[in-house]
């Protein structure tokens, strides 16, 4: 069994699989995700998991480059855009409609219990040398 980092099989694949500039998005349990793209469901009520824990996790094992957020963040959800400027790197904004359009290429949405408004991040992979 393995013993540290991320123990959901199919984060952990999806994390092990990602190269130069791949994007994954970790969302809210609002955020609709296009057929065409993995959807990993890890929310277990309202509030839990919280994006931000999940967020926290996944950035323990995978070297990102830039963030891509939804600009509404800035007004409506004014604390955890405060948190995500101190955690995250370089961070495009884009408009949500735009941020969902961009959702049809990445590789998998992983879906947690967030119930905050514009709790989603585009995460771009960088490359580690």
């Amino acid at each position: 069994m393995k013993k540290r980092g991320i123990l959901n099989s199919e984060i952990a694949k999806i994390v092990d699989d990602l190269r130069h500039t791949d994007r994954i998005i970790i969302g809210d349990c609002g955020l609709p995700v296009p057929e065409n793209v993995k959807q990993i469901d890890i929310s277990l009520k309202q509030g839990t998991p919280s994006f931000y824990s999940v967020l926290e996790l996944i950035l323990e094992e995978v070297a990102v480059e830039k963030a891509v957020l939804a600009t509404e963040i800035k007004e409506n959800n004014v604390e955890l855009h405060g948190q995500l400027k101190e955690l995250l790197p370089e961070i495009e904004y884009v408009s949500h409609d735009e941020f969902k359009q961009l959702s049809k290429e990445v590789k998998a949405v992983i879906r947690t219990g967030e119930d905050t408004p514009y709790a989603n991040v585009i995460l771009q992979s960088a490359v580690i040398f």
